[in-house]
């Protein structure tokens, strides 16, 4: 296709075939199991360092929409403190957010509060590349273009995540989550 003076390709994606699922999968299970090995000091360290600081619960649950729109509970380190969102609702936090523990500011910081979600991966609901898992609450918000992402499989990691996760604009990010 011709843009102007620039030709363009067009590529119908039609998803991975099976034999590219397979190993797709096993890629996952592969690297999220070695991952765990590895992290595991760091694991037990920081869930320590969360249970001294306020004696609550180590893993932060949310719902959130995997492949073909299913639910599931995407697991982090809890940087909040207990009944931060004790109405049931998700409030973005702030850099200075009240609601940030010590150990949080940390694991935010350094994105190790995501790595729970090696778990998320061994179980299937997440793979290691992919859009990032969407929200159920934002489900009615979204076109059937950006549905799109549903058809892949959510990631720990993707296309928005090394583009510059803060420093591109939502939009920015859903487009390249669809991509």
């Amino acid at each position: 296709i011709n843009f102007f003076d620039s030709p363009l390709f067009l590529n119908r994606n039609r998803g991975i075939s099976a034999g590219q699922r397979i190993i797709k999968r096993a890629f996952d299970l592969i690297l999220s199991i070695l991952s765990m090995i590895v992290l595991s000091p760091l694991f037990l360290i920081i869930a320590i360092c969360i249970k001294a600081e306020d004696r609550g619960p180590v893993f932060y649950k949310q719902e959130r929409v995997t492949f073909r729109g299913r639910h599931f509970m995407i697991l982090k380190f809890r940087s909040m403190i207990v009944d931060a969102e004790k109405d049931g609702t998700s409030i973005p936090a702030g850099e200075e957010d009240p609601r940030i523990t010590k150990v949080g500011k940390f694991i935010r910081a350094t994105r190790i509060d995501e790595l729970p979600q090696l778990i998320n991966i061994l179980k299937g609901d997440m793979s290691v590349i992919g859009p990032r898992p969407q929200l159920v609450r934002d489900m009615v918000f979204m076109t059937p273009e950006q549905r799109q992402r549903h058809t892949a499989r959510p990631g720990l990691s993707g296309l928005a995540q090394v583009s510059g996760r803060r420093d591109i604009s939502f939009e920015e990010r859903r487009a390249l989550d669809i991509y």
